[in-house]
């Protein structure tokens, strides 16, 4: 008899998070640092533990995502090359009109 597709769920990638991602980068960035502030208050058990590690993944791949979005509109909107701020002796950027704040 052939084999039938079985009535288990398909198998998701392993760190795959079935939870939808936020809107945008700022919501992100705060549900991260929820999980993170979760994590260290060291009240998860183990499973607990493994899935915000899981989910804190998925949240890092998506800033890194929004983030190379971003750069790669403001290199677009300077023209393909993004400039360097011009360093004062002391290290910090100068103003364009050459005086330090």
């Amino acid at each position: 008899m052939a084999k039938t597709a079985s009535k288990e769920p398909a198998a998701t990638p392993e760190g795959a998070d079935s939870t939808p991602l936020p809107e945008n980068y700022e919501a992100a960035l705060a549900e991260l640092e929820a999980l993170v502030a979760r994590m260290e208050g060291g009240s998860l058990s183990l499973e607990e533990s493994l899935a915000a590690y899981r989910r804190g993944a998925t949240l890092v791949t998506f800033c890194q995502q929004q983030l190379e979005k971003v750069e790669q509109q403001v290199r677009v909107l300077d023209g393909e090359t993004l400039k360097p701020l011009p360093m004062s002796g002391a290290g910090t950027a100068a103003t364009e009109s050459g005086d330090d704040l």
